[in-house]
């Protein structure tokens, strides 16, 4: 087996293609959209994060204090977009997993074009978002955001 090949299985298990859309203040539109990646796992076998860090070239690799784990994550929407999404199309993901990531790469590609700066980009954006990462948490859901966008006069 290639490295390609065994990042794109290890992160099928421990990764996380996550778009968060949170209440930001200064922004025109009153949200914000940021796009992560990031793989998870006990300390004693960082070193599989370290080689996820090395392959892809960019991220970090910080202290998860919720799980006592390690988490190696990018959030630079270039580095997704150029590092992090290539691969995954040329070694896709074989468990349902793949279809978070086909969701991603659409927001991403909508955030490169400065989408999620607008009400409408936001309410297409929470949209995809509402149909990824089902075991995961929202602090706010769908409905929450329109209902805030729909209140604003942009």
């Amino acid at each position: 087996m290639n490295l390609e090949s065994y990042i794109s299985g290890y992160v099928d298990g421990e990764g996380c293609f996550c778009i968060s859309i949170r209440p930001r203040k200064g922004n025109k539109t009153g949200w914000e959209v940021v796009a992560s990646f990031s793989v998870s796992q006990n300390e004693d076998r960082a070193e599989v994060l370290r080689l996820i860090k090395e392959y892809f070239k960019c991220g970090f690799i910080r202290r998860n204090v919720g799980d006592k784990t390690l988490k190696y994550e990018t959030r630079n929407l270039n580095a997704l977009l150029t590092k992090i999404i290539p691969h995954f199309k040329n070694y896709p993901l074989q468990s349902g997993k793949q279809k978070d990531f086909e969701i991603f790469k659409k927001v991403c590609q909508k955030m490169n074009k400065g989408e999620h700066l607008t009400k409408e980009g936001i309410i297409e954006i929470s949209e995809l978002v509402s149909k990824m990462n089902f075991s995961g948490k929202r602090h706010y859901n769908k409905i929450a955001i329109l209902n805030s966008l729909n209140k604003m006069k942009i």
